[in-house]
């Protein structure tokens, strides 16, 4: 398929639509049940031809190296489309009289679904080019060749899928990206698959294409990509997209090529709006759980804060800070505990970034409530626990140092006196070594002070508040006071 918008009849908009789009090809296991491509029918082989030597047993496809090279070749050999060019240019380099298959008219291979040796063999193939040595030996019988040609010829999804993740495997091994780049006509062949319907051909597509970069350069492509990110209904295949993404922020060399121009086409706001409809389904029963997709976005969008570039889009963004404050504000964080970490280390870095954000989220009560009940989710998180206490910080000095009101002073005593337990347990179970301090620990150390000097200055002016009132004027009973001084003592005498 050419490059460009979805064809009408196959990717439709909204959420009906959406459901027919990028699902497993659920036909392609139905056993027996044959394929046409172009016309030519295919007729079922009762057995293996007699040329393929016999292949070794399941343990020692284990230990590819055990594999005869002899078997490799004659693996390719079956992936021949008969009387295609590079069917004859293989017979000549392996010295093999040139053969007509039964399907050789239309230039295309024997491919039947299920129980098909062409299947079989490129399934086998798949696995082995995983291995350098056997990868090595397919690069140097033509398997580049025969998968093209197989591509070029074929409407078959799954074919396509096995051509396309021999060829990941393949670009996997160092030594040989450059030989698979320099193959003429690959990338650009590889590239079209993306612009396919089917969520396992496009996953693979994913894994392979990221050795491209400069293919996936013109906005249709990048589009493309982030089009099949937010419309997948397809876990496998939503997984695969991501962590092509996380590739291309982890490589340096990439990210020069790709970040800026997926900037350009939405990249950021495509992923925040992808969290934003992942989050709206944890409260919707009747949707499909993908607890472990979300886990994956939850970390991408750590990354991407991580990133000045996108940090910068991400601060302006306000379907993000939405979305970070329904997930905090939660009251039963047990289906999200698993993203806590990620969520503040997500915040931590906006309100960093984004200053303008500091003050309305520190006079909002609900918000800090829901920071203080994560303590205990990311205790076990050394840096989700240190972006927390320093979020913390933040927000409660600059809570402080806007004047409050009784009111408002009252129901920040209020708060800070029912998470007192909270703060306790935490800090009684994280003591720090004070000697050789880590850059990490002293972050924490500074994150952590800077919040309990302020509730002390919050609990010190509300209790020399109350204490200039008679009875009369405030009935706060002795043992709320006391309360009070207990949390002070208790910020004022902690030792880092």
């Amino acid at each position: 398929m050419s490059p460009g918008a979805p064809q009408e009849g196959a990717l439709g908009e909204g959420e009906s639509a959406r459901d027919e789009v990028l699902q497993p090809q659920q036909e392609r296991e139905a056993a027996g049940e044959q394929e046409e491509d172009d016309g030519v029918e295919v007729e079922e082989e009762e057995e293996t031809p007699t040329h393929l030597p016999f292949a070794p047993s399941s343990e020692l496809l284990d230990d590819v190296t055990t594999v005869d090279p002899s078997y490799t070749i004659s693996l390719i050999r079956q992936l021949l489309p008969q009387g295609s060019i590079v069917a004859k240019e293989f017979s000549a380099k392996q010295g093999d009289p040139e053969e007509k298959g039964e399907n050789s008219e239309n230039g295309e291979s024997a491919q039947l679904e299920s129980k098909d040796p062409w299947e079989e063999c490129g399934c086998i193939l798949w696995d082995l080019a995983a291995s350098k040595p056997q990868a090595e030996l397919m690069m140097n019988n033509l398997v580049l060749e025969v998968l093209l040609a197989n591509l070029h010829v074929t409407q078959s999804p799954r074919v396509k899928e096995i051509c396309i993740g021999i060829m990941g495997n393949l670009a996997c091994h160092e030594s040989l990206v450059d030989a698979i780049s320099m193959q003429n006509g690959l990338i650009t062949t590889v590239v079209d698959q993306l612009f396919l319907d089917d969520s396992a051909c496009l996953s693979e597509t994913f894994s392979a294409s990221v050795s491209w970069a400069e293919a996936l350069l013109p906005d249709e492509i990048l589009s493309r990509v982030l089009w099949i990110v937010g419309n997948t209904l397809n876990s496998t295949l939503l997984e695969k997209s991501i962590e092509f993404l996380s590739t291309i922020i982890d490589n340096q060399d990439v990210t020069a090529i790709l970040l800026q121009p997926l900037i350009k086409v939405g990249f950021v706001d495509h992923v925040i709006s992808l969290l934003a409809s992942e989050i709206e389904k944890i409260s919707d029963e009747s949707k499909f759980d993908r607890s472990a997709s979300r886990d994956l976005i939850f970390h991408f969008m750590e990354e991407l804060s991580a990133t000045d570039i996108c940090l910068e889009v991400m601060s302006s963004s306000d379907q993000l800070i939405q979305v970070l404050d329904k997930i905090i504000k939660l009251p039963d964080k047990f289906e999200v505990s698993s993203y806590c970490a990620s969520v503040v280390m997500i915040l931590a870095n906006l309100l960093a970034d984004g200053k303008h954000i500091v003050p309305s989220l520190s006079h909002d009560l609900p918000f800090l409530e829901g920071l203080f009940d994560i303590l205990p989710l990311v205790c076990d998180d050394n840096q989700g626990r240190n972006a927390l206490w320093c979020i913390l910080a933040r927000l409660l000095a600059q809570a402080q140092g806007i004047d409050m009101n009784s009111s408002s002073l009252k129901q920040f005593v209020s708060l800070l006196l029912g998470k007192f337990t909270l703060i306790k347990d935490d800090l009684e179970s994280h003591r720090v070594d004070k000697v050789d301090l880590s850059a990490e620990d002293t972050y924490l150390k500074h994150g952590i002070s800077t919040s309990l000097s302020t509730i002390c200055c919050i609990m010190e002016r509300w209790i020399a508040e109350k204490s200039s009132l008679s009875e009369e004027e405030d009935p706060l009973t002795e043992s709320t006071i006391e309360n009070a001084r207990k949390l002070l003592n208790y910020c004022q005498n902690y030792d880092m």
